[in-house]
């Protein structure tokens, strides 16, 4: 196999490379909260003159309509750098699927907003009793003339409290089996009836929220594709999320500096990388990081051929999330005491990179599904396994 780019696509990454150089510090903002989404909104403002906020959608919307190995090479050197990720589920999830099931009417309302960078975007998807098994979920639209009424909660919502619109499902059919009967909806947050409440990680980030809908009034214009076909559309998206091709680049530039810092650093005279435990943990992280691109790389072949990857986008998601928390322990345990040390602390090693991934990484294997409902997916879509 063959995954050698073009010199069209080489040089497309060298000009990705001298922008991100240019208008990035090194690393990306080493902030949280609100600094660092108000530079997040302020690059991709930088970004929108070169409708690279979506690069792989159609001219048409706000693209360039670039191919799919194009896009891989953007989310690379986006990830390597430590470019600001908001928006995303806009981007990759959501504006696919306006322009699949949405009317002319709601690719016009929506889609420029997601490309000039203008208009911020969540998922409503997780409730509380509705995670992992997402068709059990219980918020309910009831139609009312013209309009649905929402009422229910949702959870794990990222950047809600930064959102001008949130995208969600919800059960138009109670009495339809759980995965007919519901319905996608597009709801302006500004709506009354809509509370969110930030929740705040490990890592003392407030990027999650719970956000309640009292009897909250959506148009049916807000109804996107067809009233109780919602779940199939939101299949759809899962899938594009578990098959990120942008995890191992951020994993790689961590790991590159790891390996710097285990060459530079001596422990009673003798440098870390001389240790035979060390040496042999950073040789299987640079391998299992190697199969992690590879993997990547095989969902997008299946795109390119036009199937649409399901278990094997589960495979990525699995060994991604997976492999972040085995970097992440392996970097606290030979930058020593100091990699414990918050990033905001002077004496914090690699910018305290480390202990804030560790922290976190545990969720990361729980969010856009758990490794165990995503190995069960394996097992009887991949491996023609029983469910029982």
């Amino acid at each position: 196999m063959d995954f050698t780019f073009t010199p069209k696509q080489e040089a497309f990454r060298q000009e990705i490379r001298t922008f991100l150089r240019e208008r990035l510090p090194d690393g990306g903002p080493g902030w949280n909260g609100e600094n660092e989404f108000e530079f997040a909104r302020t690059f991709l403002q930088k970004l929108a003159p070169k409708r690279w906020i979506a690069p792989v959608w159609p001219e048409e919307y706000g693209g360039l309509g670039l191919g799919l190995w194009e896009q891989v090479v953007f989310n690379e050197e986006m990830s390597y750098r430590g470019a600001p990720v908001t928006n995303l589920s806009a981007v990759g999830y959501l504006g696919p699927t306006i322009m699949m099931y949405g009317t002319e009417e709601q690719k016009r309302q929506h889609l420029p907003g997601i490309t000039s960078g203008e208009v911020f975007w969540c998922q409503g998807y997780s409730e509380p009793e509705a995670g992992s098994d997402l068709a059990s979920l219980q918020t309910r639209a009831v139609a009312d003339g013209d309009d649905f009424i929402i009422s229910g909660q949702k959870i794990w919502t990222s950047q809600a409290h930064y959102s001008d619109w949130i995208f969600l499902l919800a059960r138009t059919d109670p009495d339809a089996p759980k995965h007919k009967g519901i319905s996608y909806f597009l709801l302006d947050m500004k709506s009354p009836g809509i509370t969110v409440r930030p929740l705040i990680n490990m890592g003392n980030q407030a990027g999650f929220n719970e956000v309640f809908f009292d009897n909250v009034r959506v148009p049916r214009s807000g109804l996107l594709g067809e009233l109780n076909r919602g779940w199939y559309m939101a299949t759809a998206t899962l899938d594009m999320e578990r098959s990120s091709v942008a995890g191992s680049s951020g994993s790689r530039r961590s790991l590159e500096e790891l390996t710097a810092f285990v060459r530079e650093t001596k422990v009673n005279g003798r440098r870390l990388q001389d240790l035979p435990l060390v040496r042999n943990k950073l040789a299987e992280l640079w391998i299992e990081l190697n199969i992690s691109k590879f993997l990547s790389y095989r969902v997008v072949t299946l795109q390119e051929r036009g199937l649409m990857p399901n278990h094997e986008a589960s495979i990525v998601k699995v060994f991604n999330s997976e492999y972040g928390q085995r970097l992440s322990r392996a970097g606290l345990h030979m930058l020593g005491l100091y990699g414990q040390l918050h990033p905001e602390s002077p004496y914090a090693r690699l910018r305290g990179r480390f202990e804030r991934w560790y922290l976190i990484s545990a969720a990361i294997t729980i969010a856009a599904g758990t490794s165990e409902i995503q190995r069960n997916i394996i097992a009887t879509r991949g491996l023609g396994l029983p469910r029982n």
